[in-house]
């Protein structure tokens, strides 16, 4: 028998009998299998239920969890009984599971261009990880346990990598079950995929998975199963297009922490936008009464040891009525900064047609912005000519009667987060950008990024179709309809917002004490303790800098790994700290 006829009869008998994989397997099967399976992940251990003889021994073993991890039972036959051990710890994960059937798998006929799927090669893949895993509130992994085990034949850690930039944008694991148990049924497993938000290439996600499928094909496994939230409907299509079918598998799992939004009900009118509900999730951490007063709106009571404080996002009471009113007009803010020594660009408000054109003549390059506003709502960047002009300041005018021209200042946007007067974090702000396919048309492409940084920010975050949307496409030659060519990359807005489909990068390590400093000193200056001030910057490392806005309720959410909602709680509720005890 030829080689490849041996492959194609040892996958159509191993798919044969892999439909047992969620029944109790025979004798004659499971005398091959290696007993009570365990695997550990790098973020928790798996256990392959089916593997077990007895159903104790799972519950005992997902009770011994360790702290900070998350175990998975799969495969489990009977998860009723193993509940009735331990209904107090344990829970059935609300997942479904997947499966694709190898040998009718059919390789995708596009490839993202510029994305390179391959092993991990150096510690900062396994950094590129955590950073992926920690912006998607995933477990992280044990970085030295996955560099050990970096060559493992049953354990397979993949990346994507951007060959542009060089950045690690996506990640997912794989299991060999015929190499770790002797599966007779010859299977494998996907787990932890996870895609960078911000990537600016769409099919990361789909060439991760199609790498381990053509993988575990090649080595003649019969089928790739994968467990998935039920209610992920984005990971479901895409599971599906590949040729994925739901199978009747069941995971279970132990409740802690990590997992307590699976098994413990929702507060009721507690689910708002991401910047509140990250505060409502720390605070409940820690035993913090929480009581919604407006959900639309983003308004909430915290109460804790006799001391209530009623919050919109991270806006307090702490935070005086004149500080806001400051905030809210840039031209004042700009002005007090100045008049404590602080760097600020050139700018003037819009009165006569000849100031405004001296002031375009005198600069060549400048940005137009409502004095009150936020979000990016009405700003148009890089204005250049007496037309754009005009425009931009009939499009400020829809925000704000009061307008202002602003110096345009080249230079990195950097978004300081500054809690008590301290920084607890730094973020690179980037403009919205997309890859050409060389088959897809520019609005195409938007609307596709736009629906990933929507998915993944729970709805805040989305490239409108608007004027400055057109008018950055027009400005590289480009009209909406125009197919974009391969591997081309086009920046679609000049704001770097993130309600408009910005990224936000951090970069709290890499800070130049200097602007540290100057963070700290706006802050008091505009005596306000919790602020995102944004700067422009050359370089995140230099000493370099101009202040260009301070935001009194700014976004405490996408700065991971920062704990920028823990220091928010330490402010208000000091004595609800948790205090590491000595050893």
């Amino acid at each position: 028998m030829s080689q490849r006829r041996a492959l194609k009869h040892r996958i159509e008998r191993s798919s044969a009998a892999s439909v047992r994989s969620w029944e109790r397997p025979s004798a004659r099967m499971a005398r091959k299998m290696k007993s009570d399976a365990v695997l550990h992940m790098g973020w928790g251990r798996l256990l392959f239920a089916h593997t077990f003889d007895h159903q104790r021994d799972i519950a005992t073993i997902l009770q011994d969890e360790k702290p900070g991890e998350r175990d998975v039972a799969f495969y489990v036959r009977d998860p009723h009984v193993i509940l009735s051990m331990a209904p107090q710890e344990l829970f059935l994960d609300p997942s479904h599971t997947y499966r694709i059937w190898l040998n009718q798998y059919r390789a995708g006929r596009d490839r993202p261009k510029g994305i390179l799927i391959r092993r991990i090669q150096t510690r900062a893949d396994i950094e590129g990880i955590n950073r992926i895993y920690a912006a998607r509130q995933m477990v992280l992994a044990d970085e030295e346990y996955l560099w050990s085990h970096r060559r493992s034949r049953v354990l397979l850690y993949i990346v994507a990598e951007d060959t542009d930039s060089g950045e690690i944008v996506g990640v997912s694991a794989g299991v060999d079950h015929h190499l770790f148990f002797h599966d007779p049924e010859s299977g494998s497993s996907l787990w932890s995929l996870a895609v960078d938000a911000q990537a600016p290439k769409p099919g990361v996600g789909e060439a991760l998975v199609r790498y381990l499928a053509e993988h575990y094909h090649a080595l003649g496994r019969a089928y790739m199963d994968l467990s998935v939230m039920h209610n992920n409907a984005e990971a479901v299509r895409l599971y599906e297009k590949i040729g994925f079918k739901r199978v009747p598998v069941f995971c279970m799992k132990h409740k802690n922490p990590i997992n307590e939004p699976l098994f413990v009900s929702p507060a009721p009118d507690e689910k708002m936008n991401p910047y509140a509900d990250i505060i409502i999730r720390e605070a409940r951490r820690r035993g913090i009464a929480v009581d919604v007063l407006d959900k639309e709106n983003a308004y909430f009571t915290l109460s804790y040891g006799g001391r209530s404080i009623i919050c919109r996002e991270s806006l307090t009471e702490l935070t005086s009525a004149i500080t806001m009113s400051w905030c809210d007009n840039k031209q004042v803010t700009l002005r007090l900064l100045s008049n404590h020594g602080l760097k600020i660009p050139d700018q003037m408000t819009v009165h006569e047609d000849d100031e405004r054109k001296a002031f375009l003549k005198k600069h060549r390059r400048v940005v137009v912005k409502p004095v009150r506003g936020e979000q990016g709502q009405g700003i148009s960047v890089d204005v250049t000519t007496l037309e754009e002009l005009d425009k931009a300041i009939r499009r400020a005018k829809q925000y704000c009667d009061t307008v202002i021209i602003e110096k345009m200042v080249k230079g990195t946007d950097l978004r300081i987060i500054v809690i008590g007067y301290k920084v607890v974090a730094a973020a690179v702000r980037k403009p919205p950008e997309i890859v050409g396919t060389g088959q897809h048309t520019i609005k195409e492409l938007i609307g596709k990024l736009s629906r990933r940084r929507s998915a993944a920010t729970g709805g805040e975050s989305r490239i409108p179709m608007d004027d400055e949307t057109k008018r950055s496409v027009a400005a590289a030659g480009y009209d909406m309809d125009d197919v974009l060519p391969a591997d081309k990359t086009l920046t679609v807005r000049k704001t770097a917002n993130l309600h408009t489909g910005g990224t936000i990068h951090d970069v709290t390590d890499d800070l130049h004490p200097e602007l540290k400093k100057a963070a700290e000193k706006a802050a008091r200056a505009l005596n306000i303790p919790v602020v995102g001030l944004d700067f422009l910057v050359p370089k995140v490392d230099g000493p370099e800098y101009v202040v260009i806005e301070a935001n009194e309720r700014p976004g405490l959410a996408n700065h991971e790994p920062q704990p920028t909602a823990e220091c928010f709680i330490d402010l208000l509720f000091p004595q609800s700290r948790l205090r590491k005890i000595k050893a």
